[in-house]
């Protein structure tokens, strides 16, 4: 069974993992337009895939959410 301090060590670890995530989300999201979004994908292009995962995840779930966002052009 864990003990209380082994649980609360356990959230803490996720609440610190989440903070780091979200502060990397808000570093991603400068990345806006097709030039820089350009110079982000040169980079990550220098590192596996194993590597990227996570800001690749990130990117594509901000862009998913740009695309909802987005009001559709009625004309």
């Amino acid at each position: 069974m864990r003990s209380v301090r082994t649980v609360r060590t356990a959230f803490a670890d996720h609440r610190a993992a989440r903070r780091a995530r979200r502060r990397l989300s808000d570093e991603l999201a400068a990345f806006r337009t097709a030039a820089e979004r350009s110079e982000l994908d040169l980079m990550l292009g220098r590192h596996s895939a194993e590597e990227t995962r996570e800001i690749h995840a990130i990117l594509n779930q901000q862009e998913a959410e740009r695309r909802y966002r987005r009001p559709l052009h009625v004309g």
